[in-house]
C-alpha cells in the first residue's frame, strides 16, 4: 500500500535563542494540509511572510542554512527540517516571531523528542517520492567536498569528515533507516574549534552561542590563561580541556557525534529538494554550501524528469501566438542566425517556439556538401532564442536588453536533424529568475521525437539606453 503523507496531531511550541541572532524567538509548529509541504512564517513582520523551504530560496550558507522569499528572511532552519525528515511529517507550518530559529541545546533532540511525543496522522494524499534513475554527483576539488547519490530501494546516508585535526580526525556516520533518526542522530550537537569562537565573537556571529549548546573542539596547545581570556570574552565560567581535546562542560554522546551532527545536517538541508525521494548517498566533508548546491542538483533533476518528453501539440493550420514579424521586434537576431520562425505557446514558466530546416540554410553549404546535417550548436541557438522570448518578456523594455550565455550543461543529441524536419523547441525555466539569471531545460523535437536536450543558462543585460 501507499504511504499516507502525514502531519501533526497537535502545534508545539518552542522558545529560545538564535545561535547567530542571539534573539529570543518563540517557534510553533502547526499542523498542515496535504501537499503543504514545509513553510516558515514571520509572525513579527507586517503581512506575515511566508518562506518556503525550497532550495532555490536558500540565499546563505555560511554557519548555517539561511531562506529568503517575499523579502523576509528565517536562518539555522537545518535543524528544525531534519526533525521533519528523520520523523515522518510530510506537512508543517513553522511560525517564527523572530528572524533564526532557536537553536536548543545544538542539536535537533528536542525537536524530535516532541514530535515523538504529540504523535503524527496520517492525511488522504499519498507521499510522492522522486525516484532517481542516475547517479547525482557533486564535487568541489578545491575543498575535497564529495557528495554523489545512487538509486536505491530506501533512503539512506553516510558521512564521513576530516578536518585535518589530530583531536577530531576521520570520522564515519551512517543512517540505514530515518526510523532511527531520533535516537542516532537527532541528539547530536553541532562542533566548533575554540580558535574559531573569538573571531566569530568579533563578527557579530554567534551571539546566542553557549558552551553548552556546542561541543567545543581544542585541536591545538593553548594555556589555560587564554581559556580563561575566551571564557571571559563569552561571559561564561572557566572551563578546562579534557585529555581528548574537548572542553570539560559536556560530555560526547557518542565517540562520534561530530560526524553524526553533519550528517544531521545533511538530512535538514536536502529537505529542501521539496520532495521525498530514495537513494543512497555518499558525503565526504559536506557543509551547507555544498548541501545546497547538491539539493539545486536533485531539483534540477527531478523538475527534468518531471518535463521531459512531455511532447508539445504542434498543428500548422493554428495561428501562432508570436509570428515572425513580432518575433523580429522582439529578438535582436536576423538572417542569417535568427532561429525562430512562430511561437505557439508561452506562459510564466516555458515557451515553444518553431523553427523550419530548409535546405536553403546558408550552413549546410560547408555542413556538409553531400550529407546535410543541421549543427548542433545551432540546435542550441535556436533554443536559446526561444527562451529568449520568454526571459525578455520579464523587463518592461525588452528591446533595450539582450540575453548572453554563461552556461551550456548536459546537452545530449539524440538524432541527426536534417532538411526538412520542422523543430518544436520546448524551453522551461528551472528555477525562478534571480538577478538576471534565467536556467532554463530545453528540447528540441521533431514530431514525437525528441532530437536535443540540456540546461542553458543566461543572463539578461542590458544593451541600450533608453534616451
Amino acid at each position: 500500500m501507499a504511504e499516507k503523507q502525514r502531519t501533526l496531531k497537535a502545534p508545539i511550541s518552542f522558545h529560545g535563542k538564535g545561535l547567530h541572532s542571539g534573539v529570543e524567538v518563540k517557534m510553533t509548529f502547526v499542523p498542515a494540509p496535504d501537499s503543504h509541504g514545509y513553510i516558515f512564517k514571520r509572525t513579527d513582520l507586517p503581512g506575515q511572510p511566508l518562506i518556503n523551504a525550497l532550495a532555490e530560496n536558500v540565499v546563505e550558507t555560511s554557519r548555517g542554512t539561511v531562506l529568503e522569499e517575499n523579502g523576509a528572511r528565517v536562518s539555522t532552519i537545518e535543524h528544525v527540517l531534519a526533525s521533519f525528515v528523520g520523523m515522518g511529517i510530510d506537512n508543517v507550518l513553522v511560525e517564527l516571531d523572530g528572524p533564526e530559529a532557536p537553536i536548543l541545546d545544538g542539536s535537533a533532540r528536542q525537536y524530535a523528542e516532541a514530535i515523538h511525543r504529540t504523535g503524527a496522522v496520517d492525511q488522504a494524499t499519498d507521499r510522492k517520492y522522486f525516484i532517481l534513475k542516475e547517479k547525482v554527483e557533486y564535487y568541489d576539488e578545491e575543498h575535497g567536498i564529495h557528495i554523489i547519490a545512487y538509486p536505491d530501494k530506501i533512503q539512506s546516508i553516510n558521512v564521513l569528515i576530516d578536518y585535518n585535526s589530530h583531536v577530531l580526525g576521520n570520522q564515519y556516520a551512517s543512517l540505514e533507516e530515518l526510523r532511527n533518526f531520533q535516537d542516532e542522530i537527532a541528539p547530536c550537537r553541532t562542533f566548533v574549534f575554540l580558535h574559531e569562537l573569538e573571531y566569530l565573537l568579533k563578527n557579530n556571529l554567534i551571539k546566542g552561542g553557549d558552551v553548552d549548546n556546542a561541543i567545543v573542539i581544542v585541536d591545538r596547545k593553548m594555556e589555560q590563561e587564554e581559556l580563561d581570556r575566551l571564557a571571559d570574552l563569552f561571559n561564561k565560567p572557566h572551563v578546562s580541556v579534557q585529555p581528548e581535546g574537548i572542553l570539560n562542560n559536556v560530555e560526547l554522546r557518542f565517540p562520534n557525534e561530530p560526524a553524526r551532527h553533519k550528517l544531521l545536517d545533511l538530512i535538514g538541508d536536502l529537505a529542501l529538494v521539496g520532495r521525498w525521494f530514495k537513494a543512497k548517498i555518499i558525503a565526504t566533508r559536506p557543509g551547507h554550501q555544498s548541501n545546497n548546491e547538491f539539493a539545486r542538483a536533485l531539483r534540477q533533476v527531478m523538475k527534468k524528469t518531471a518535463l521531459q518528453k512531455q511532447v508539445p501539440v504542434y498543428n500548422p493550420s493554428v495561428e501562432p501566438l508570436i509570428d515572425i514579424n513580432e518575433v523580429k521586434r522582439r529578438l535582436p537576431h536576423r538572417y542569417p542566425f535568427l532561429m525562430v520562425d512562430k511561437v505557439i505557446h508561452m506562459d510564466e514558466k516555458s515557451v515553444v517556439g518553431i523553427k523550419n530546416v530548409t535546405t536553403n540554410e546558408p550552413f549546410f553549404t560547408g555542413h556538409f556538401p553531400d550529407e546535410p546535417v543541421m549543427p548542433g550548436v545551432l540546435q542550441i541557438e535556436a533554443a536559446a532564442q526561444v527562451g529568449g522570448i520568454l526571459v525578455l518578456g520579464t523587463v518592461p523594455d525588452p528591446e533595450n536588453y539582450s540575453t548572453y550565455f554563461l552556461k551550456i550543461d548536459k546537452v545530449k543529441f539524440k538524432r541527426k536533424v536534417v532538411p526538412g524536419d520542422t523543430l518544436i523547441v520546448k524551453m522551461d525555466l528551472l528555477e525562478p529568475i534571480r538577478r538576471g539569471i534565467a536556467l532554463m531545460f530545453a528540447e528540441v523535437f521533431v514530431g514525437n521525437q525528441l532530437v536535443m536536450e540540456g540546461e542553458l543558462m543566461a543572463q539578461i543585460v542590458k544593451t541600450k539606453s533608453n534616451d
